[in-house]
């Protein structure tokens, strides 16, 4: 197949290698043209995901409407932040007749809309065929060809098959759902969990406090989803339980990492300000918050974590806060 692949950082790259390995003529777009030119002549994408070897079969570019146009499956990684805004110049170039496969993981901060709904809006002949693909899915790994399983779903039964056909191999494995809007939002909020996670631990708490966050999160982040149409069950699968689990508990996880740095006293913007790679988890923060309140839906992981990084809240006496909440059933 012809692959399009819209985001060089490290997930884009990784998919792009993946397509690659597969045998597909693979073109990613990616916006800095010294990335583009370092992929093209170097093979090798040093600013996001160095000492990987690029296979033979990926073209860089900095045209996004030929990078669009020319694919039969369309795999977009943009950060969900500047999704909409590095798609619009290029809306026309959509087709019905692409696959087109969100592996973006967050919310837009401004309209609340997961990634979906951006690229349906931008694409609005697409509406309720656009494939949502998360789950547990380091991008490192998969470059390297590590097993990874991930969940592919759409209102489209027949376009979520395709899609689970054209990115299968004996190394990414993908299932199958119907569910799009809980497979989106497993897959954007554990980021917010997993920086709650790295905090707890750069606070010096046990694995206890970390397995408490796990689960506490994964029912705040449910009780959210069930508002929104997705169900529940949806996150007991790879996106919301499986992605929970690798991002709250993993060092590869950028979330992870900078949530352990805030625990230990460090300052958001110093973390911010230093890393290269996008940390979802912070403007998905900011992002659920809204969300929780639009829905009056009391979510007390991610209203604490809110504060802390927006509101200059103190860490330990936030998650002293969380202890010290009014006793109530584990499940209501």
């Amino acid at each position: 197949m012809r692959v399009g692949v819209i985001g060089g950082g490290a997930w884009g790259t990784a998919l792009a290698i993946h397509m690659a390995r597969m045998g597909n003529a693979t073109t990613l777009w990616v916006r800095e043209p010294e990335v583009v030119a370092a992929i093209n002549e170097q093979r090798e994408n040093p600013a996001f995901l160095p000492g990987q070897e690029l296979p033979p079969g990926i073209e860089a570019t900095g045209d996004i409407v030929a990078a669009i146009g020319s694919a039969e499956l369309l795999l977009t990684s943009v950060p969900a932040p500047y999704l909409e805004a590095s798609l619009q110049p290029a809306s026309g170039a959509f087709r019905d007749d692409q696959i087109v496969v969100s592996c973006t993981k967050g919310i837009d901060t401004e309209s609340l809309d997961l990634p979906v709904s951006v690229i349906e809006r931008l694409a609005p002949s697409l509406s309720g065929h656009v494939v949502a693909l998360s789950g547990p899915s380091f991008a490192a790994e998969v470059a390297r060809g590590e097993p990874t399983a991930v969940t592919v779903a759409s209102q489209d039964p027949g376009r979520a098959g395709a899609a689970q056909s054209a990115i299968s191999s004996d190394r990414l494995r993908c299932y199958t759902s119907d569910d799009p809007a809980g497979v989106q939002l497993g897959g954007a909020l554990k980021n917010v969990y997993a920086i709650a996670s790295g905090i707890a631990l750069g606070l010096g708490y046990g694995a206890n406090a970390r397995a408490a966050l796990i689960a506490r999160g994964l029912s705040e982040l449910a009780e959210i989803g069930v508002r929104l149409g997705a169900r529940r069950e949806t996150f007991m699968g790879l996106s919301g339980l499986g992605d929970l689990v690798l991002t709250c508990t993993s060092e590869q996880s950028r979330n992870f990492k900078l949530g352990t740095r805030l625990g230990r006293g460090d300052e958001l913007s110093t973390v911010l300000g230093e890393a290269r790679s996008h940390a979802e988890g912070v403007p998905t923060c900011r992002a659920a918050r809204k969300l929780s309140q639009r829905l009056e839906i009391d979510a007390p992981i991610v209203a604490t974590l809110h504060d802390v990084l927006f509101d200059a809240g103190d860490a330990r006496a936030a998650g002293d806060a969380l202890m010290q909440r009014p006793a109530r059933p584990e499940l209501s």
